[in-house]
């Protein structure tokens, strides 16, 4: 039965939108964020909060401590904050306050040269909000501040002790097993999937902007919405096509185009078909989830939930240690990996490669003019081909009783 409110005496489950609500909206003459549409905005948050993970707050500049820049992007800045009072839990009925989890370490998000409220900042508070309550999804979204001496608007946002995914990747890409690197895919596609089941595109996914637990299992976020919707129409696939690059970092360890200026004739030679060359000893299986996805054809691009079945596949395949179509391509990239020796630095590998001077892995616009049209390489049909009969050859001769020790 459903636990009953002692305040209306009604079902509630474990948290009374009617009395939680009544709650919010007495308080709401005791602060105001200094912006009409701001106040709003959190206002209709907690009057509609189903649960305390909606409830979003205006929370003054002075609750934080021990503030310090952690990173720079393109379009914004994060700080990290110490928060004392912690994000509300429920209302506790004998004290008449929100009882609150307390100590709390969290992210002050600044939108640069942006000092009132614009679209891209409402945009990515909603999706935020339209997101939070998805299982595995959210970076948490616990309110907004003001610094009273720039007058710049933050998000207060969960803070991920291990950065974004490109830092640890570098900090970390020898001891990331295979097991993790499908974990990671299969986690990504299937976030991916849920946000496009709710018409979210991101427009900007790349490694920066996925965020790390500190842990060995996924534990990955994608954050960072919104911030270029305005610029122009962006589809679907157009996060499939990023997440090829982000998959290749995965499983390389390297930055795509790290060693070439990203300039205009960077620009030109992917528009002709130019990408990252796949190591031959990468698995075929995964070789060929990267080259659908950045195929320029839009419509031969998987979606999302494509990926997410057939990543999950391989994910469970490789954990069952049978004599499949994966775990014999994984053991035999770990094999070259074994034998390659350390010595052969005409090898690029993840922990010897140097990143050109002029390439720029921050989010910004480039406008060039008089790119031809985007074409795929002229023999990219043709290596698809041979990946796709590889796995016909491996299916003949594979010997289901068979099984790895791994």
């Amino acid at each position: 039965m459903p636990k009953v409110c002692p305040e209306c005496n009604l079902g509630y489950g474990s948290w009374c939108k009617p009395c939680n609500s009544t709650h919010f909206k007495n308080n709401f003459g005791k602060w105001t964020s200094g912006n009409a549409t701001i106040d709003k905005f959190i206002q209709d948050s907690q009057l509609n909060a189903g649960d305390w993970i909606k409830a979003i707050e205006w929370i003054p500049y002075d609750k934080f401590q021990d503030i310090k820049k952690i990173a720079k992007g393109g379009y914004g800045t994060i700080y990290y904050a110490y928060w004392a009072d912690g994000y509300i839990i429920h209302w506790n009925i004998k004290n008449q306050r929100w009882t609150r989890n307390s100590q709390r370490e969290v992210v002050l998000k600044k939108f640069d040269g942006i000092v009132d409220i614009n679209e891209n900042f409402l945009n990515e508070m909603a999706i935020h909000l339209r997101t939070s309550d998805a299982e595995r999804l959210p970076v948490l979204f616990y309110g907004i501040t003001k610094n009273p001496e720039t007058y710049e608007y933050m998000m207060v946002l969960e803070y991920f002790k291990g950065g974004s995914l490109r830092n640890y990747l570098n900090n970390n890409f020898e001891d990331i097993t295979w097991y993790n690197k499908l974990n990671y895919l299969y986690e990504l596609s299937y976030q991916f999937s849920e946000f496009h089941k709710l018409d979210i595109v991101h427009s900007d996914f790349h490694p920066r902007n996925i965020l790390k637990y500190l842990s060995r299992y996924s534990s990955l976020h994608i954050s960072d919405f919104g911030l270029i919707l305005s610029e122009g129409e962006y589809t679907k696939a157009v996060d499939v096509y990023s997440f090829a690059f982000v998959a290749y970092e995965i499983i390389t360890g390297l930055p795509p185009y790290h060693d070439v200026s990203h300039d205009k004739d960077l620009a030109f030679k992917i528009c002709t078909g130019f990408r990252p060359k796949i190591t031959f000893h990468t698995p075929k299986l995964i070789t060929q989830i990267i080259m659908r996805c950045w195929d320029v054809r839009i419509t031969h691009r998987p979606t999302f939930e494509d990926l997410h079945e057939e990543l999950k596949k391989y994910w469970e395949d490789y954990n069952s240690k049978n004599n499949n179509e994966i775990t014999i391509q994984i053991k035999e990239a770990e094999e070259f990996s074994k034998n390659q020796t350390t010595t052969d630095t005409t090898i690029t590998t993840s922990t010897n490669y140097k990143t050109h001077p002029q390439a720029i892995y921050i989010s910004r616009i480039l406008n060039f003019s008089n790119l031809p049209k985007p074409k795929n390489d002229e023999n990219f049909e043709k290596k698809l081909e041979e990946l796709t009969e590889s796995f016909y050859q491996i299916n003949s001769s594979d010997d289901d009783d068979d099984t790895f020790n791994l």
